[in-house]
């Protein structure tokens, strides 16, 4: 499909879309979920950078039988640590967008416990391990 989503109205700005796309949608609720994470553990997490990219570059040898869904990679130095989450392979694992929001509070509260060194369930309290 080409061009707006909708005919331009007074609701509706020239060239602004009715919906979000999938990947603005996937932003939304990582951001979301960061801000209660930032907000409870800012002074603990220190200096993290959190991005989203499309999927993990997983080299020739991976022999496992799934995909990475995020990467924690601890800074060093002036390098500050590095959170990323994988767009495809979460949303390929999610049915609908509840789904989503579960999932993606899942994998960033997984890895912000393994940054902090403390259980899940005591990063976030909505943390459900089923």
């Amino acid at each position: 499909m080409r061009g707006p989503a909708v005919l331009p109205g007074p609701l509706s700005p020239s060239g602004v879309p009715a919906a979000r796309s999938p990947k603005a949608t996937f932003d939304a609720i990582v951001v979301a979920v960061l801000e209660d994470l930032e907000a409870r553990w800012h002074s603990e997490l220190g200096l993290v950078e959190f991005a989203v990219e499309e999927a993990p570059m997983v080299p020739d040898d991976w022999d496992a039988d799934t995909v990475p869904l995020a990467s924690l990679v601890r800074g060093t130095g002036a390098a500050p640590t590095r959170l990323v989450l994988f767009r495809r392979p979460i949303e390929l694992r999610a049915e609908t967008r509840s789904d989503l929001s579960a999932l993606v509070l899942t994998v960033l509260v997984e890895q912000v416990s393994e940054l902090l060194g403390r259980p899940p369930e005591e990063v976030d309290p909505r943390y459900d391990s089923d």
